[in-house]
Parts: C-alpha cells; sequence; structure tokens
C-alpha cells in the first residue's frame, strides 16, 4: 500500500489552512482541488491586506471601534468594556479619543489621526493604514466622555510595560481626583516591580490619602511624605497648616497638623541639602569646562610666557569642528566620537601655523603679544562668522548622553554634564602623561627650567615651542566640544573664558597642571556656592579680590614651578 502524503497549507498572519492528502502523487482531481483552495487562501489574505477592517477581530478590537459610536452612551460602555479588558494596546485609541484625534472610517471601524505625520493608523497595531478607508468621520468627544475616559485611561497606562507610562500615570491619579484612583494606585503598587515606579506610586497615594476622612490615613500619609523629602507638597503642607476666613486652623485633628509641622520641616530641610548638593555639582561641572580652556594656556603660558588673547577663540573653533563633522555625518549618533579627534587636530594646526607665523617673533615682547594675539582673536572671530554666520547654531546632543542621573527627587544630574567632567578627567590625565612620562615631555620641562641650557644639550626649542603651542591649542579644541554639548555654539563663544582662564592659570601657578585643576575647581564652586547668598556678581567681584590677595601674598601661586637659580 502506498504511503499516505499530507500536505499544509497554512496562512501565519490570517489563519487560514487547507490539508490535502493523496496517495503518492497528487494528480488528476486531486491537484485541481487543492490548486483551487490554495488559489482561495491568496485571494483571502491580499484582500485582508488591502482592507484593514477584515484584519479586526475579538473583544479589544470591538470596544475600539465602539469609540467611534454615534451615542456617548455607546462610548461609555465601550470605554468601560477597555477598562475590564485592561489591554494596554487601547491607550492609543483612548488618547486619540480625549485629544480629539479618533476617526472612523467608511468600513465602521476606528482609525487613529496622527496630527504631525498626517497619517491614518490602526487604533489596536498602530499600523499606517493604506489606502484610507475614506471618507472620515470625526468623533465628537464632551467633557462628561473625558471624564469617564480618563481613569480607564490611567488604568491601562498603570499596566503598560513602559515604566516611564507607568510613572505618569501615577502622577496623573494623583492629580485628578478620581474616586477609583485608591484602589487603583494601590492594586498597581501590589504588582510592581520597578523602584522609582514603587516610589511615584506611593507618594502618589499619599496625595490621595491626604484628602481622606480618616485620620490615621493622613497621618500615614504625612509621614511617607516627611521621609520622602518631596518639595512638590509644599503647598500643601501650607495650606493644611493655614487657617479658614473665620480663624479655624483647615485641619482640625491637632495630631494631624503636628504631623504636617514635621512633615514641613522635613521637606524644607531635604530642599536645602538638595540645594547644596547641586550647586556643588553644578559648579563642579562649570569647574571641567573651565579647566578645559585653563589646561592649554596653562601649558603655553607656562613655556612660552605668551599671553594668548586668541586662546578662547580655540574653544570657539574647536566647538564650530564639532558642528562642522555633524552635519557631514548627517547627525549620526557617533559623531561626537569622530568629532573629538577632529577638534583636537584642526585647533592644533591653527596654533602651530600661529606660533610660526606671527608669536615666535615677539617672544620676550609681552605687550606687543598681547596685541598681536587680540587682533588674532577678532580676525578669527570675523572669519568664522563669514562662514558660519553670525548667528548661534545649534550642536545636538547624541542619544545616548540624553536624560540624567537621579540623585535625588528634585535633583538630576544631565549625563552630558557628567560625560565633560569625565572627559576632562581623561584629558587632564593624558596632558599629565605626556608631560611627565614620555620624551616629549622631558623636553618641555627642560625648555621650561633653563631654555638655554635645553638648547645646549641638543633640544630643538623652537620645534618644542611650536608643538607645545599647537598642544596647549588642541585641548582647547577639546574643551570646545565639550561646550558644544552644553549650550549653541557662537563666535563670541571663546570670549567669556579667557579671562577665567589666565586667573586660574596664575592662581594655580605658572605652569602647573595640578595647580590649573585646582584652581579651577576651586573658583567655579566656590563662586556657585556664593552665588545665592551674594549674587552673581558680587560672588565674581569676591572671587576677584580674593585672587587678588592671594597673589600679593604668594606671587608664585599655589604651585610654584621649580628651576636651578641663574645667576
Amino acid at each position: 500500500m502506498r504511503k499516505l502524503h499530507r500536505a499544509q497549507i497554512w496562512h501565519a498572519e490570517w489563519g487560514i489552512g487547507l490539508e490535502v492528502s493523496s496517495r503518492g502523487n497528487v494528480g488528476g482531481v486531486g491537484r485541481a482541488r487543492w490548486q483551487r483552495r490554495l488559489v482561495t487562501s491568496v485571494i483571502v489574505a491580499i484582500t485582508a491586506t488591502a482592507l484593514p477592517g477584515l484584519a479586526h477581530a475579538g473583544p479589544l478590537e470591538d470596544a475600539v471601534d465602539g469609540l467611534g459610536a454615534s451615542s456617548d452612551d455607546k462610548i461609555n460602555e465601550s470605554i468601560g468594556k477597555l477598562g475590564a479588558l485592561g489591554d494596554p494596546r487601547a491607550i492609543a485609541a483612548l488618547d486619540a479619543l480625549c485629544d480629539e484625534r479618533l476617526r472612523v472610517g467608511a468600513d465602521g471601524h476606528a482609525y487613529v489621526w496622527d496630527s504631525k505625520t498626517r497619517d491614518l493608523r490602526g487604533a489596536v497595531t498602530g499600523q499606517v493604514v493604506n489606502p484610507e478607508p475614506r471618507p472620515l468621520k470625526e468623533v465628537e468627544v464632551s467633557n462628561e466622555i473625558r471624564r469617564v475616559a480618563f481613569p480607564v485611561l490611567a488604568q491601562l497606562k498603570l499596566g503598560s510595560p513602559d515604566a516611564a507610562v507607568r510613572l505618569a500615570a501615577a502622577q496623573e491619579l494623583s492629580n485628578g481626583g478620581s474616586a477609583e484612583a485608591p484602589a487603583l494606585l494601590r492594586g498597581a503598587l501590589a504588582r510592581e516591580r520597578d523602584s522609582n515606579v514603587r516610589e511615584a506610586l506611593t507618594l502618589a497615594i499619599a496625595r490621595v490619602d491626604l484628602g481622606s476622612a480618616d485620620a490615621s490615613a493622613r497621618l500615614a500619609a504625612l509621614e511617607v511624605i516627611g521621609k520622602s523629602g518631596d518639595d512638590d507638597f509644599l503647598s500643601t503642607l501650607q495650606q493644611i497648616l493655614a487657617q479658614s476666613a473665620d480663624g479655624k486652623p483647615n485641619e482640625p485633628d491637632p495630631r494631624v497638623r503636628a504631623a504636617a509641622i514635621r512633615a514641613r520641616n522635613a521637606v524644607i530641610s531635604h530642599q536645602r541639602v538638595v540645594g547644596f548638593v547641586g550647586d556643588l555639582l553644578h559648579g563642579l561641572s562649570l569647574a571641567s569646562v573651565l579647566l578645559f580652556a585653563a589646561l592649554g594656556l596653562a601649558v603655553t603660558f607656562g613655556l612660552l610666557g605668551v599671553i594668548n588673547m586668541a586662546h578662547g577663540e580655540m574653544l570657539m573653533l574647536g566647538a564650530y569642528a564639532t558642528y562642522t563633522v555633524q552635519t557631514a555625518m548627517h547627525g549620526s549618533r557617533f559623531y561626537l566620537l569622530v568629532a573629538i579627534p577632529v577638534a583636537f587636530l584642526s585647533t592644533a594646526l591653527v596654533g602651530v601655523l600661529l606660533e610660526r607665523t606671527i608669536i615666535r617673533h615677539l617672544y620676550k615682547r609681552p605687550l606687543e603679544t598681547l596685541l598681536a594675539t587680540w587682533g588674532i582673536s577678532l580676525g578669527l572671530i570675523q572669519t568664522v562668522r563669514l562662514i558660519f554666520g553670525a548667528q548661534n547654531v545649534s550642536v545636538a546632543n547624541p542619544d545616548w548622553l540624553a536624560g540624567g542621573l537621579q540623585i535625588a527627587h528634585g535633583l538630576v544630574l544631565p549625563w552630558t554634564r557628567i560625560a565633560v567632567v569625565g572627559f576632562v578627567i581623561v584629558v587632564a590625565v593624558a596632558v599629565w602623561f605626556i608631560l611627565q612620562r614620555t620624551r616629549f615631555g622631558l623636553e618641555v620641562r627642560a625648555v621650561t627650567q633653563n631654555r638655554a641650557m635645553a638648547a645646549c644639550i641638543g633640544i630643538p626649542t623652537k620645534r618644542v615651542d611650536a608643538l607645545v603651542f599647537g598642544l596647549g591649542s588642541g585641548i582647547a579644541g577639546l574643551g570646545g566640544v565639550a561646550l558644544s554639548q552644553l549650550g549653541n555654539v557662537g563666535p563670541e563663544l571663546g570670549q567669556s573664558y579667557i579671562i577665567d582662564s589666565f586667573m586660574v592659570v596664575v592662581l594655580g601657578g605658572v605652569g602647573r597642571l595640578a595647580g590649573a585643576v585646582a584652581a579651577a575647581v576651586g573658583l567655579r564652586v566656590v563662586n556657585k556656592l556664593l552665588e545665592p547668598l551674594a549674587g552673581a556678581v558680587l560672588g565674581k567681584i569676591a572671587i576677584l579680590v580674593f585672587v587678588i590677595l592671594f597673589i600679593q601674598r604668594r606671587p608664585q601661586g599655589m604651585f610654584a614651578i621649580k628651576g636651578r637659580v641663574e645667576a
């Protein structure tokens, strides 16, 4: 007896299947029947693809389609069904309903109108519908429907796989005053595993419980608020402790008032600590930017004794080099990694060119050097204006530097500033290694300590001068890369850093990298801590007076360079 062969045809997406059996080879009438069934399945699949409405099946799709009904009662009934199903895929449809972006097609199914891309999308699948089932009818929504939809929408968002969506839903429920909010929040807290979302849910429950008639619930909520230190509750606590128009306290229970006082004091104390730590961290990030400018100046000024007023423009050139790389790479997420060597090499070449053509002829003439480099800075600014325009340009942060690190509530340190601090540490270590552990660094230190003796033992002092000037300019170019990630880039970008850079170099000790690091961090952190107390202008004046008095007391700076005493 021949073997029985079975052939199966199954369309995975549409669930269309058929089975053909035959003995031996398929032939004759059996083959014709098999071919007809195959053609039928293909036609059904193509038709379902062309008409998206045929793909709708199941209670979720039916409930979503019900959102486009002409009757408010039917819409509310569909909203209730979606709440009972608890499927997060209905979030987009409910959002569109509340924003009046829900449309009903000619096939009777509901669709979402994307106002940004002007596309029509499936209410459940989110896929673009083409061709559109026109004519499209806009679903009109009343405030009553929105009041019914908002709690259901928040409930569905609490079940979303995206933690950020659940976080926003918790905040919405805590502020909405919905009667279902306490039960929804407690249910979400019981199944939540993300620590940040759990904290947000706990605070949302506390906010809801503050309006409870049960005094014990209000006491528990105030205890949670006091431990959290969340300053968003400060106005609510002040309102609890205030008195009504007839002189009676808003909170009648003395135990709750005492708990509210403790919670308010805890929040204020937490606010002060967060403010201090925030100023400290912000000062460190500002110090890192200043250090980039001061590092290069410490190298060039310490070796050559040149008052380079064009050093700030090297920062500007590095920032524009970053912008150019971003434009050339069409905003690639890795453009910043390419911009770092490009900015360093381009600004280093500019520095070597300036030293070879102009600055080398002005050594030991500080006033003429100052005027010449000031003129160079003006020329570089005007050149950049002619090439890129006078308006500021924007350098976008790559997506891997988006967001920030939340250290405490109300204190988020952006990843861009963290990256800048880490970058300046790497650059400072690299400069120290070059100057302390390489032959070039040995030659630089020799020329710095005694130029004549270094020339006598065969060190090419002029080449060292050019390379050191190029190194200092390249370091400033790296600072421009960092600055491009913190704000807009403009032709006058470097002007605001040159004076502070000279102050850092003089205070830290001419030619001393450790002094530059200590002075940059000290000046920026102290300045940032003084601003809340004395203001920005008085803080700057206080720092300047301190530097003048310090230099009068110790002219060589914090870290004096060691050299041989010449007769």
